[in-house]
């Protein structure tokens, strides 16, 4: 059927659709819409999402930070120079887990004194030998697939702090469900950071977006902006930014 070719090209261009936008590109119902999706999703064509579709399944597992490392290498370096550049002048921020994250700290290099709150066990090994930046490394429960501490000794500690700017990571990235991780624990703690945080920033290449995992962090609204690589489409772009979040494309 030529409706079933348009989804599918429309799909590979903007990797993630939904119902309403594809009703109002083919001037059809939601339900014959959703009648479609199901259908080319029995033939192994798409993965069906809440209220749209994805080439890609959208329920994420949990992978080791090994692995993790290996994907979208340089799509995570360029995003992690340009968060980078978002530090100001004896700033204090907030660094999340994540191997994009972990990226952004490699290319911290404050002008003057830097203070830098992270449950992110790599990324104090990436900042401990700079003498203008003062570490406060979260304690907790530390997670084997991220190097990244959890739980309550963390979550107290941050009842007592305020500071500029958090840099978060995350493991999916969709419209309705929001952001999203693989582990409930650190969801909490991530929620937590966002309530001491002025600012957040988050940092996800582009294959996040139309994902979601286990764990809700927060709704969009929470996001001041997300720094992705130019894999995004213009059409999610044109989405995040009606909701108030600014996105910048490395």
């Amino acid at each position: 059927m030529k409706r079933h070719e348009t989804i599918l090209s429309i799909l590979a261009k903007e990797k993630h659709i939904e119902v309403l936008d594809l009703c109002r590109q083919l001037d059809v119902s939601a339900v014959t819409i959703r009648k479609d999706l199901k259908f080319l999703e029995e033939k192994g064509l798409l993965f069906r999402t809440h209220g749209g579709a994805s080439f890609e399944n959208p329920y994420i597992n949990e992978k080791a930070i090994i692995e993790k490392e290996q994907i979208s290498v340089e799509e995570k370096n360029g995003i992690a120079q340009a968060a980078a550049a978002r530090i100001d002048e004896n700033d204090s921020i907030m660094i999340a887990s994540g191997t994009t994250v972990q990226a952004f700290s490699k290319f911290i290099r404050p002008k003057n004194k830097l203070t830098v709150i992270t449950s992110s066990l790599y990324a104090v090994l990436h900042l401990i030998n700079d003498p203008n930046i003062e570490i406060l490394q979260l304690g907790g429960y530390v997670r084997h697939s991220s190097a990244s501490v959890v739980g309550s000794y963390a979550t107290d500690i941050l009842d007592n702090i305020s500071c500029s700017k958090l840099f978060l990571g995350v493991d999916g990235i969709d419209f309705e469900y929001g952001l999203s991780t693989t582990n409930l624990e650190e969801a909490q703690l991530n929620q937590k950071m966002l309530a001491s945080a002025q600012q957040t920033i988050v940092l996800a290449d582009s294959s996040k977006f139309g994902k979601k995992s286990f764990a809700k962090i927060c709704d969009l609204s929470f996001v001041n902006e997300i720094i992705t690589d130019k894999g995004i489409s213009s059409l999610t772009k044109k989405k995040l930014e009606d909701k108030g979040v600014k996105v910048t494309i490395v």
